[in-house]
């Protein structure tokens, strides 16, 4: 019997501590603002409770309902990673569930990001381990393959490039190439500074507002 075809590419370098804490500070919303609001993962479900995820995508483009590919990445996973796995959005079998969630949290990986299900929510809740994933499944995977390892992959309707960086809190979850953050944070800074300015003018309780005014008014409104 043949076995199937497996395409394992080189582990993607993690990115800087620096680089990882400056996006610890920054909300998705103004990453995806910033993005044209074109990118972003979406129609995934958070399972932990409040934990930010901040990492490097190491990514895993699996057959539907099977996780060997994953069972491979588990061991070549570096501190600071994030696993992402195209999983087809299957719902009918979970991929990872508390065992896995486990061993990758003892190598330090920072979270995981399924477009497939999962199960033993629970133990992604009480660990407040990092988990956005499609849906939840009791049944367990096939480990069959065949698959691949750090190749580009779709999650959530967005291309994942192994190395990316990916970032989730309680709006969901984007990702971006490494090389984007520095002209990333620099626009996301002019964000906040516009809004803060927004906040501070809605508080004088005033019904004309300068910000409401700018997008009418180019309508003719």
């Amino acid at each position: 019997m043949a076995h199937p075809v497996f395409e394992i590419n080189p582990t993607p370098a993690v990115a800087s501590s620096e680089l990882l804490q400056a996006f610890q500070q920054v909300v998705t919303p103004h990453i995806s603002d910033n993005l044209q609001r074109l990118s972003g993962i979406t129609g995934l479900r958070r399972f932990h409770r409040a934990k930010k995820l901040v990492g490097t995508a190491f990514t895993v483009k699996a057959r539907p309902g099977d996780n060997l590919l994953i069972y491979k990445a588990l061991q070549a996973l570096q501190p600071g990673h994030v696993l992402v796995v195209d999983g087809a959005g299957d719902p009918t079998n979970a991929l990872v569930g508390e065992l896995i969630m486990l061993y990758a949290q003892q190598r330090g990986c920072a979270g995981f990001v399924l477009d497939a299900a999962i199960r033993d929510t629970t133990a992604f809740f009480e660990a407040d381990f990092p988990c956005y994933a499609r849906s939840v499944s009791h049944r367990g995977p096939y480990k069959l393959g065949p698959g691949a390892i750090n190749c580009a992959v779709s999650v959530g309707g967005q291309v994942v490039q192994p190395g990316d960086l990916v970032v989730g809190d309680e709006d969901g979850v984007v990702s971006f190439p490494q090389a984007d953050a520095a002209r990333l944070l620099a626009a996301i800074r002019t964000t906040e500074a516009n809004e803060n300015a927004i906040k501070a003018e809605i508080a004088n309780g005033r019904v004309e507002q300068h910000w409401l005014a700018k997008v009418l008014h180019a309508h003719g409104l």
